[in-house]
């Protein structure tokens, strides 16, 4: 019995459309990302104030100090949590859109 009800449930997933999203739509343009979607960490270095309440909500370690009280973030530790961008009081840290990071160094995944 259950053999017939697997061999039902195949024949009809077999004709339906699929559930995922082609990575590039027909007309070679990207899938539009949510509104909320956190992706690249984009830092405003004019507007840090260098309160450094950032490098204590990282759970993950991935921000560091500089000499000059401002901060590095190294995306390849980065977990994207959002949690930098939310404690920051001047707003200097956010998380744009942009998911497509691919590097050949790992030194080139460091935003300062």
């Amino acid at each position: 019995m259950k053999l017939g009800n697997m061999l039902r449930d195949a024949l009809r997933a077999l004709f339906r459309k699929p559930v995922t999203v082609q990575y590039l739509t027909k007309a070679g343009e990207m899938v539009p990302v949510p509104e909320r979607y956190r992706g690249e960490i984009v830092y405003d270095k004019e507007a840090c104030i260098g309160c450094l309440l950032c490098i204590r909500t990282c759970p993950s370690g991935a921000i560091t100090a500089t000499e000059e009280k401002k901060v590095t973030f190294n995306i390849s530790r980065c977990i994207f949590c959002g949690q930098c961008a939310e404690i920051c009081p001047k707003e200097a840290i956010r998380l744009g859109s942009n998911f497509e990071m691919v590097v050949h160094e790992k030194d080139e995944l460091i935003v300062q």
